[in-house]
């Protein structure tokens, strides 16, 4: 895909907020591209509680935070979403008369009409371990996201970490790295059984390494890593690597969106109820992140803001049509743009 992308809407988070945002634009005829930082949709629900049940979804007794993701995904098809992950929202400059360029770490820009931030409690940041002098490290050896996979062919590869990023990428990795280690303090692990299993075939193989330990020390210079010292219940071992990957979980925080100039209370963007504008036009916030008063942190919530910010933005973008309100039970028109005429 091209750095450069024009489109009617951004929406920053790929939550369950967001995703609903795509069909409530896509019904008024807008389109979108969705960014997120984590490597796959649905935010909270799929990265922190994917089996866990929710129970206030409407229709939904219970359904899992993967089901819903599921689902919205389904939903929203018909639009046509196109999707950036792994990627963060670094600026946003611009006005609601000559349209926003939005700039991305990963080196995208783009320009749109409208912004929807729904970022739920703000940004997904990796908790970096404190190995010393890993920060002279960090984007030329060391790498908290697996960006592109290609970047890690033929490379001697260490990953620390028990949880599902980890071993995904032990998988993921070893067939195209030179080598892949393991490290984890200890030898259960939080990912799914089924990972586990794969990874310890894998190393009675011989086709990977797993140690339990943890890594104590870098070597190496210019920021290009030669070695790491991992510290077990037994010894010392340094070992041969020119690439570490740390999953140690993710922490939330409001990220850049604090140097976007909008009107914040605490780490929470405020909000018009009626539109669900912030306080720069063209700029909007659904779920979590934002805040007015009354303001209830339901996924249910989210969905009654998404709705509402669609018309709004759908009237700014298109000043000269009349937005009217149609029911998809009952609108030809919609039944067409869903595909179920």
């Amino acid at each position: 895909m091209s750095n450069r992308v024009e489109t009617d809407v951004v929406i920053i988070g790929a939550g369950p907020v967001g995703l609903f945002a795509v069909f409530e634009l896509g019904l008024l005829g807008l389109n979108a591209h969705v960014l997120d930082v984590l490597d796959k949709p649905g935010g909270q629900c799929a990265e922190l509680y994917p089996e866990k049940p929710i129970y206030d979804i409407p229709a939904w007794p219970v359904i899992s935070g993967k089901d819903l993701t599921d689902r919205l995904l389904e939903q929203i098809k018909p639009f046509l979403p196109t999707f950036h992950f792994n990627d963060l929202v670094t600026g946003i400059e611009g006005s609601v008369e000559k349209g926003f360029t939005l700039s991305t770490e990963c080196g995208k820009t783009f320009f749109t009409k409208v912004v929807v931030i729904a970022a739920g409690g703000g940004s997904f940041q990796p908790k970096r371990p404190s190995i010393p002098g890993i920060a002279g490290f960090n984007g030329t050896s060391v790498f908290y996201a697996v960006r592109e996979r290609e970047t890690f062919r033929g490379k001697d590869l260490l990953i620390v970490g028990g949880g599902d990023s980890a071993l995904d990428w032990c998988l993921n990795l070893q067939p195209i790295a030179k080598r892949v280690t393991l490290v984890h303090r200890r030898d259960n692990f939080r990912a799914v059984p089924n990972s586990v299993s794969k990874m310890k075939t894998l190393v009675r193989q011989g086709k990977m390494d797993f140690i339990v330990g943890q890594v104590s020390k870098l070597c190496g210079t210019g920021g290009q890593l030669q070695s790491a010292v991992i510290k077990t219940k037994e010894d010392a071992i340094e070992m041969t690597c020119d690439r570490l990957l740390p999953f140690f979980g993710l922490t939330m925080k409001l990220g850049p969106v604090s140097d976007w100039d909008l009107e914040l209370d605490g780490n929470q963007i405020k909000v018009d109820t009626a539109t669900f504008s912030t306080s720069k036009p063209g700029i909007f916030s659904i779920g979590d992140i934002n805040t007015y008063p009354g303001k209830l942190k339901l996924i249910l919530s989210g969905f009654h803001e998404g709705a509402l910010m669609a018309h709004a933005a759908k009237a700014l973008t298109h000043p000269e049509e009349r937005v009217v309100l149609q029911y998809t039970t009952s609108s030809k028109n919609l039944h067409k743009k869903l595909g179920v005429a």
